[in-house]
């Protein structure tokens, strides 16, 4: 299992040295405080925020997703956090512009912020209230402008699970077919739409794992859709 973390960890920090050179994703503040004002109803930030109907977002970024003390998360979200989604410009850009996207069943009833710069403006706001601004790294891939909607003919796709089984041994190389939760987050019983969000995600290069990248690049999405079939009945 070591031997496993140290490789994904591996093509991670290479992945962000191949991305050094990325667009600076440099947002105005001060605009970003008003357009925050469509997101304040729900969530709180500066000195003494505190939970509401969403969590509170200091210390946002670099956080990995649903880790606030105290806040009850949607399973969907907690299922992110498990599978490494940390919140960083990449993935709160796509988050901010359509949320469902990301995370398909959060509990965040909100259609999203459609413009580019909006996005950037209200990031630029929130990095104020992390540990260390200045520090905080913009070289991660931003994929600006981009659709991260999944096709609904795609969503639509009734998967094969006797095929899914049969492809699915690599998955389990790594993933436990017994649900367990150690180390690797587990796939088993994901309901379809879930797992085919993700992995789509990963085969867009939406969601940055470089081993998950390259294992969804693999699969068309007939055998993504018969995947997501077999591990939601799996051992039922």
């Amino acid at each position: 299992m070591n031997g496993m973390k140290h490789i994904i960890m591996s093509a991670v920090v290479a992945c962000f040295a191949q991305t050094a050179v990325a667009e600076r994703a440099d947002g105005d503040a001060e605009r970003g405080e008003n357009v925050y004002k469509k997101c304040s109803s729900c969530h709180k930030v500066g000195d003494g925020a505190r939970n509401r109907v969403g969590p509170q977002l200091n210390l946002l970024f670099q956080r990995p997703a649903g880790s606030i003390e105290g806040y009850k998360y949607s399973n969907s979200m907690l299922r992110a956090g498990a599978d490494g989604l940390v919140w960083d410009y990449t993935s709160l850009d796509t988050y901010l512009e359509n949320p469902k996207s990301l995370i398909s069943k959060t509990r965040m009833n909100f259609r999203g912020l459609k413009d580019a710069d909006d996005r950037a403006d209200v990031m630029a706001y929130l990095r104020q209230f992390s540990d260390n601004p200045a520090n905080i790294p913009e070289a991660s891939p931003t994929f600006v402008g981009t659709d991260h909607s999944v096709d609904p003919e795609i969503l639509a796709l009734q998967g094969d699970p006797e095929y899914g089984e049969y492809l699915s041994s690599e998955c389990v190389s790594c993933h436990q077919i017994d649900g367990a939760d150690t180390g690797i987050p587990s796939i088993t019983n994901w309901p379809t739409e879930d797992f085919v969000v993700a992995m789509h995600a990963y085969k867009d290069e939406k969601r940055i794992h470089p081993v998950m990248q390259m294992m969804a690049g693999r699969l068309s999405a007939e055998e993504i859709a018969g995947l997501a079939a077999y591990f939601e009945k799996v051992g039922e």
